[in-house]
């Protein structure tokens, strides 16, 4: 699912399960099938209200970080989606993604946490991560957090083009870093970003320290409406992916057709036991079909 591939018939998710044969990867852990809901048609228009707390409930600070505004001369040119930007093929894959995804969310104890990762880096999932996060955006009642979790090669702040600063291995590793002044926000009310921070050659043992499961805690507890999205690093380059698996609800799987091997996808996929659920995403594939998203759209008036 990339600026040069033509999505179709399917879901992605439906794919690449009849593609791979994922449940042996996982030793009878995939994920259950599900139904795909219809996208609903939004109004035009919807309030955003404000979970209620009890007094005495601790509810997670506002973010407190910059106000950056995103490129989106750059986001045109890398081939992602815009904000409030036209319906298209792409965006509406994404839109099918987030409404599985969201679909998953609910009761798991560690929140509204997914993990977007891949066996091989060029496999897609950072191209992946932003534009599920431009699409999480739009929803009228979610506060986006993406997360720049790929410590060794960082780059979520640059695709969007935005300045980066202190991060979440800055708060890991001094107490006296409040996490809510690291995050960026950003022009788009709804999307925020925090950075990577400075580079540890202990990334993995502050990830799987009792201070990250704090410091996630504080940035969604008493806030159902947040979503943090993590852009993980390799699996197979780097153990912190495994580590971070842990702690999301969901780990997304990036697979790049005709690139990630099966024997890859089995090592990847072994390493994400950890989270709550794993999906796969088929990513840069070619399917030629009656499909054609994004059409219905263009062309205003006409009726059916």
């Amino acid at each position: 699912m990339n600026k040069h591939s033509s999505l179709s018939k399917g879901s992605l998710i439906e794919r690449a399960t009849e593609i791979y044969d994922f449940s042996a990867a996982l030793q009878g852990r995939a994920a259950p099938a599900m139904e795909v809901p219809v996208e609903a048609t939004l109004p035009p228009v919807v309030e955003i209200v404000q979970p209620i707390v009890a007094a005495g409930e601790f509810r997670a600070p506002d973010w407190r970080g910059p106000v950056q505004s995103i490129d989106r001369i750059a986001l045109a040119e890398g081939g992602y989606l815009l904000p409030d930007g036209p319906v298209t093929a792409m965006s509406e894959e994404f839109r099918l993604l987030k409404r599985d995804l969201l679909a998953q969310l609910g009761g798991d104890p560690r929140g509204n946490r997914i993990l977007i990762c891949s066996a091989h880096s060029g496999e897609g999932k950072s191209f992946c991560a932003i534009n599920l996060a431009l699409s999480l955006a739009a929803e009228k009642d979610r506060e986006i957090l993406l997360v720049d979790a790929d410590f060794g090669k960082p780059g979520i702040p640059d695709a969007l083009g935005l300045t980066g600063g202190p991060g979440l291995m800055d708060a890991l590793a001094d107490p006296g870093q409040a996490i809510e002044d690291c995050v960026i926000r950003t022009d788009v009310p709804s999307l925020s970003v925090l950075p990577a921070g400075q580079r540890s050659n202990n990334d993995t043992e502050y990830l799987a320290s009792a201070r990250t499961e704090a410091l996630l805690n504080r940035l969604t507890e008493g806030r159902p409406d947040r979503v943090i999205l993590f852009d993980s690093p390799p699996l197979l380059a780097a153990s912190a992916g495994a580590v971070l698996a842990s702690h999301a609800a969901v780990a997304v799987l990036v697979v790049r057709a005709d690139q990630t091997s099966e024997s890859a996808l089995r090592d990847a996929a072994g390493l994400l036991k950890g989270a709550g659920q794993v999906q796969l995403l088929l990513n840069g594939v070619t399917y030629s079909s009656g499909r054609r998203f994004g059409s219905y759209y263009a062309k205003g008036g006409e009726g059916e």
